[in-house]
């Protein structure tokens, strides 16, 4: 098949798991072009390394004009045409739209444009739906973006049911969950990185995100002073950034543990910096999945999440790790604690994060399911 690939190309889940899937179809055999204003983060296939060439990803470029009648910039509408243009020169047979604002609904008008049977597939990926849909000036447009695509996909069940109640969408929405390549996220020897990190051998936890709000990263460093203050030696790893992460430094900074955090930014390879940590934290207040625990289990890390979204899809409570309640400082400090202190739980929970992981999320398992999606899709 020749797709079309659309996304966000930027540090978060929905940009990083198009990317791997344009890259798992490519080395399938699938002609994948991506079709964004820039090149996406984890797209290394396309010339930066020889050793990672792969010769059927090709990457066109949405540019932008500026004119001075124009107040705002017309991104959709450029996308529009890019998708126009890209698809009668290449003769693409399905555009994969992920994020229905505004990506679905240029891939929808696209389509009208063309009208030459290329189908339309979007995966919702969750602040389209739960943030951006619900806003009433958009509204409209994301039930109509959704019931024209040829086929619609969520990353969890909990999404598909948001969808429904919340747009009374009347499309049959398919659950393709996140998946993650294990030959990347594996357990690796990361001991010399880990006396690097914790020189005297103290326990390490990470947390990885775009340091929003939502993401709640407040609440993992409350409760890291908490476990601090019980005895436990430990650092935390915060990787990535974004608009909180200045606000995390001095809530650090205030709680007189400044010592004990290490704010990495945003890291490109992860799997050693997983491999070398003994808990993933992800308090978040809202996740349409959480591909980030996802990885994390992939390199054998129990994880400690909150009770929403997709989560529980992903980490099983008292198996893969512990949930919690959103907001519950104390109760992710004494689930932190019961990891840390018990060897044998650990032992357990890291054994069977990585079970789940490889044996539910692998992309062998998940890729096809996009693959059937588009031949369903192309009758």
């Amino acid at each position: 098949m020749n797709i079309g690939i659309t996304c966000y190309p930027t540090y978060g889940g929905s940009g990083v798991v198009a990317t791997e899937l344009g890259k798992s179809l490519a080395e399938r055999g699938h002609k994948v072009h991506f079709i964004t204003y820039a090149l996406p983060m984890r797209l290394t296939g396309i010339g930066n390394l020889e050793s990672e060439y792969i010769d059927n990803i090709f990457y066109h470029e949405v540019e932008m004009s500026t004119y001075p009648l124009f107040e705002f910039p017309l991104y959709s509408m450029a996308l529009t045409s890019k998708m126009v243009e890209v698809s009668r020169f290449e003769k693409l047979d399905i555009i994969h739209a992920h994020y229905a604002i505004p990506h679905a609904t240029s891939a929808v008008l696209a389509k009208q444009i063309l009208n030459d049977g290329v189908k339309i597939i979007t995966t919702l990926h969750g602040t389209d739906i739960t943030l951006v849909g619900l806003e009433p000036s958009f509204e409209p447009l994301m039930k109509f973006s959704i019931e024209s695509s040829d086929g619609v996909t969520a990353v969890s069940k909990y999404l598909r049911d948001e969808t429904i109640e919340n747009y009374a969408v009347e499309k049959e929405i398919e659950v393709i969950p996140n998946f993650i390549d294990t030959e990347v996220f594996r357990p690796v020897d990361s001991r010399n990185l880990k006396r690097l990190l914790a020189p005297n051998g103290e326990k390490l936890l990470i947390h990885i995100s775009n340091f929003r709000e939502v993401k709640r990263v407040k609440d993992a460093i409350k409760a890291f002073k908490i476990i601090l203050d019980q005895g436990i030696k430990a650092k935390f790893l915060l990787v990535g950034d974004g608009p909180d992460r200045g606000e995390c430094q001095v809530l650090a900074r205030d709680l007189g543990i400044w010592q004990q955090t290490r704010f990495l930014g945003k890291q490109s390879e992860l799997t050693s910096i997983l491999s070398a940590s003994d808990i993933f934290l992800i308090p978040s207040g809202n996740e349409s999945f959480g591909l980030s625990a996802l990885e994390a289990m992939a390199c054998g890390v129990p994880v400690l999440s909150s009770d929403v979204g997709g989560l529980p899809e992903v980490n099983v409570d008292g198996e893969t790790g512990f949930i919690v309640p959103v907001g519950d400082v104390e109760a992710i400090a004494a689930r932190m604690i019961d990891m840390l202190r018990d060897k044998k739980l650990h032992a357990k929970m890291s054994r069977a994060a990585l079970a789940r992981a490889t044996q539910e999320f692998a992309k062998e398992r998940i890729v096809p399911m996009y693959e059937a999606a588009y031949e369903r899709a192309l009758g």
